[in-house]
């Protein structure tokens, strides 16, 4: 089982990137992906989901209206679209496989994570 982020880089605040999650291993068509990103010294935080069961998605607070997430079953790959970044959108962001999930569901597990990768934003 691979996830493999990339995409990741430095940008100047108001600016774009778009993350990729790129799967193998396991059935992509079964499982969420979601994004997650954490800041050294901080708690993990969920930012966005897309349930490849049913096509539910979920945003964060924080992210709502400025990401966007999308999933491609050819390619066996999730996208996370960022815009209008801030500096306090710098982390690393990890991808992670959850069998079975559909937006909603509580509580869930994590079965896969990848490696992550940096997005530094500056001001």
């Amino acid at each position: 089982v691979q996830l493999v982020e990339s995409g990741g880089g430095l940008v100047q605040a108001g600016g774009s990137l778009t993350l990729s999650c790129a799967t193998s291993g396991f059935s992509f068509e079964d499982y969420a992906i979601g994004w997650f990103r954490q800041v050294p010294g901080e708690e993990r935080e969920g930012i966005a989901c897309i349930s490849n069961i049913d096509g539910s998605i979920y945003y964060g607070d924080r992210v709502r209206g400025r990401f966007s997430i999308s999933s491609d079953n050819a390619k066996n790959t999730v996208y996370l679209r960022m815009n209008n970044l801030e500096p306090d959108d710098t982390a690393v962001y990890y991808c992670a496989a959850a069998w079975g999930v559909v937006v909603g569901d509580s509580p869930y597990d994590l079965d896969y994570w990848g490696q992550g990768t940096q997005v530094t934003v500056s001001s």
